[in-house]
């Protein structure tokens, strides 16, 4: 699943091979592969310029918090790389990179990692010394930096994640929180893949996840090609395998995760940490360091998206409501640190109170500081 061959250096050449290629940065292009037309077809959309994946990321081309940051480092080096070309004026190239930084921050605001990867780039753009062209290499060498560093924060947080299961294990998930959702390899997808290659007999509940239905299309998708066993259910199918005892635990992403352990995920996620609780089913957070916003306090304080009324009434061009039918969508929901009996990082297994462990766990990765 290479759609161009081109470049396949970093992690992509250590250990196991990836078999899902969510995003790629070439000298001259990002290609993403198109979410919206999985499973039905495998496509992938080549963008030339810091707009085209700007409205790849808006219309959910792309989606994923850790693969929308990725994709928005290769839109930089893309607009750093056409800035160059078209100008050697410093301060003309300064201003582009400024228009597609604040361009692409505006795209989807919950995704901290949206915000992390556009401050990562726009260091090596605002101290550079030399010319634009050489800041244009400079650039993408850090887009392709911060791809193959997803990669290993995803292969890390599987790892690690992997220890709380045994043989057997019956794992629920939400959305889609896999390779599709990040560089190529996943945070809660990365742990399943994880303790499916240590036992091979574990069992998946996939939650279809309305109204975007990521999980009925992208997560099955994903587990099909990785010959994971699963079955698809719907949302509100959930509380009744728990409540029978047919839930061991319950793994899902996040989007943004705020100083005290708060955490914003796709809508629904907060329904089932609430289950989870009633019944006392581990409910554990799969996300990289780059998803912490230590600026944040609480859950009060994150940005919730609201998306379009017409991805609740349709779906796939197909009206599902009465003509004239009013809805509302919340992309997210904030489920709170209480909730979550753990959060699984790339630096280890992190427990409550959060608010002290996020903290130690930060000083030894990167987090929005």
């Amino acid at each position: 699943m290479n759609p161009s061959g081109t470049h396949d250096g970093g992690a992509h050449g250590r250990g196991e091979r990836l078999r899902v290629r969510t995003v790629e940065i070439l000298d001259d292009a990002v290609v993403l592969i198109d979410q919206r037309s999985l499973p039905l077809e495998e496509r992938y959309v080549r963008c030339l310029t810091w707009r085209d994946v700007a409205a790849r990321i808006s219309d959910m081309t792309v989606r994923g918090a850790p693969a929308i940051g990725v994709a928005a480092a290769g839109a930089l080096a893309l607009a750093g790389r056409e800035a160059a070309l078209r100008d050697d004026d410093v301060d003309a190239f300064r201003g582009v990179l400024a228009e597609a930084s604040a361009g692409l921050a505006a795209t989807r605001p919950t995704a901290v990692n949206l915000t992390w990867a556009i401050d990562e780039m726009s260091a090596v753009w605002r101290s550079w010394k030399g010319s634009p062209l050489s800041c244009a290499s400079g650039l993408l060498a850090r887009a392709r930096a911060i791809h193959d560093d997803d990669i290993d924060r995803c292969r890390r947080i599987g790892a690690h994640g992997a220890t709380l299961f045994g043989a057997g294990a019956r794992i629920l998930t939400h959305c889609n929180a896999g390779a599709l959702a990040t560089a190529g390899y996943g945070t809660a997808l990365g742990v399943i893949r994880s303790v499916f290659a240590e036992h091979p007999d574990i069992s998946v509940f996939v939650d279809e996840t309305r109204p975007f239905l990521q999980g009925a299309r992208l997560t099955a998708w994903e587990l099909s090609v990785e010959g994971i066993p699963y079955r698809l259910i719907s949302d509100n199918m959930a509380g009744h395998f728990i409540s029978r005892g047919e839930v061991g635990a319950i793994v899902v992403g996040a989007d943004r995760i705020a100083a005290n352990g708060d955490t914003a995920n796709k809508i629904g996620t907060y329904t089932l940490s609430v289950l989870a609780k009633e019944h006392r089913v581990p409910f554990y957070v799969a996300a990289p360091l780059t998803t912490v916003d230590r600026h944040i306090t609480s859950g009060a304080g994150i940005p919730i998206e609201e998306r379009s009324e017409d991805e609740v009434t349709s779906f796939a061009g197909q009206r599902l409501a009465p003509v004239g039918a009013r809805a509302l969508h919340p992309a997210f929901d904030v489920t709170p640190a209480a909730n979550i009996q753990a959060i699984i990082t790339e630096v280890g297994i992190l427990r409550a109170p959060y608010r002290r462990s996020l903290h130690a766990a930060c000083a030894e990765g990167k987090c929005i500081s």
